[in-house]
């Protein structure tokens, strides 16, 4: 295949840039009517109305040049090329809507095990501490990652993968985190690794081995952040894009975690942040001031270190799924955007607070709890949340240049996404410029 087009989209819509929107301008969608896209091989060549992409088709076909360049057959002249020799394949967009594929920037998708019976007791009213009693929590899924072999965990992470194509989700991040040791860090790593290479959706890592305070550890917090300096950092090296930690109070405070984002950008890691979800620690004013990439959670973040974070050009990650899921206050989503900040979303996949990884119920929550628009969701799920981890180059808007990942949805209207409400409107999903779900009917 030479070209692709998408055509005769009752609308095409996608937020413009190479970097984050920030308040305001997160409204600002670029709307087409009658909407088509070409591309070629990976890459998109050109946005605008059917007649206008038709045109432009014709013009790059006439072109055996620019043919030529693309298939990297420089051994063939103009006059070796025919005109029956390029194909197009067209897809019919008449009635739906074409968006940039959905970017998840928040996910911990590989572990071992489940905690269904944690999920049971939360929901009778247990605490968090009786749950960890009870031999739950977080504990439960670092015993259950770490007996987990590298193919029950690659064959786990896999179908989720799949599940994220079906919900138009082309990128995703991912985390290590349940490992009490770097060996079991490696293995998630591994796992990551192995899935970016086999599966579909681009994969960017995370390390995480600050996610918890193991139990050897118990009292002595200092002593391991010192060991995840020592062997966590240099075994994630070149392998994980960022570092992550889990700021809060009694797990990784202030100064424990700037030790460790301080060490971890000497390595070479950008900076992710889990902040302020708990209580108002200041893990927002730390995210600016080591000018994180982006700080997530924020449920308690106070007024003056998220204008902090709006300063420092750090994104907000908004994971309402998580506080749908410990019925929890929202994150302020309408107050961050009203003054100025950058809001991603992200579903939080995880086996305990949040085991999901449905994007239609995270819309839902935006629009109806969190008073965001839906232009500044879209927005918020495509390039914003490439923003998020340092994506927005090449993904999370439709426009030249960009990857060529796209999403069709059944639906004439985006306010379809807030108004038939956490309904998957995905119909077909081209990644890579790859049409890799196609409608079923």
């Amino acid at each position: 295949m030479d070209f692709l087009v998408i055509e005769n989209a009752a609308e095409l819509v996608t937020p413009i840039g190479r970097s984050a929107l920030f308040g305001r301008d997160m409204a600002k969608l670029h709307v087409i009517k009658d909407g088509a896209v070409l591309c070629r091989h990976d890459e998109i060549l050109a946005v605008g109305t059917t007649s206008d992409i038709e045109k432009t088709l014709i013009e790059h076909m006439c072109d055996p040049w620019s043919i030529i360049r693309s298939q990297g057959q420089f051994e063939k002249t103009p006059t070796d090329y025919k005109y029956e020799d390029i194909t197009v394949e067209r897809i019919d967009a008449s009635g739906k809507t074409v968006l940039p594929g959905y970017v998840d920037p928040h996910t911990h998708f590989i572990f071992g095990g489940y905690r269904q019976d944690e999920f049971q007791m939360r929901l009778q009213g247990a605490t968090y501490m009786e749950i960890m009693e009870a031999g739950g929590g977080i504990a439960s899924t670092n015993k259950a990652t770490r007996e987990a072999t590298v193919e029950q965990l690659y064959e786990a992470g896999f179908r989720r993968l799949d599940r994220m194509l079906d919900l138009g989700i082309t990128t995703v991040e991912g985390k290590t985190g349940y490992g009490e040791d770097t060996e079991t860090e490696d293995k998630m790593l591994t796992v990551m690794e192995r899935l970016d290479r086999d599966h579909p959706v681009d994969i960017v890592r995370t390390y995480m081995g600050a996610h918890s305070v193991p139990p050897a550890y118990k009292g002595r917090t200092g002593d391991y952040v010192d060991y995840l300096i020592a062997e966590g950092l240099p075994m994630a090296k070149g392998r994980a894009d960022f570092c992550d930690v889990f700021t809060e109070k009694g797990v990784f405070e202030l100064d424990d975690s700037e030790r460790l984002l301080v060490a971890a950008r000497e390595y070479g890691f950008k900076l992710k942040m889990h902040a302020d979800e708990i209580v108002p620690l200041g893990g927002a004013g730390l995210a600016a001031k080591l000018r994180a990439t982006s700080a997530d959670h924020l449920l308690k973040a106070s007024d003056e270190d998220l204008l902090a974070m709006r300063d420092a050009g750090v994104v907000a990650t908004l994971l309402p799924c998580t506080a749908f899921s410990l019925r929890e206050p929202y994150a302020r989503g309408r107050f961050m955007i009203d003054n100025g900040l950058a809001v991603a979303l992200g579903t939080d996949l995880n086996p305990g607070s949040c085991y999901t990884q449905s994007i239609p119920l995270m819309t839902a929550l935006a629009t109806i709890y969190m008073e965001m628009t839906i232009e500044e969701t879209i927005t918020a799920l495509t390039l914003n949340a490439a923003a998020a981890i340092d994506r927005a180059e090449t993904v999370g808007s439709l426009e030249p240049g960009k990857k060529a990942d796209i999403i069709v949805l059944d639906c004439p209207d985006h306010r379809h996404l807030s108004y038939h409400f956490a309904m998957n409107l995905v119909e077909t999903v081209v990644k890579n410029g790859v049409m890799v779900r196609k409608p079923t009917n």
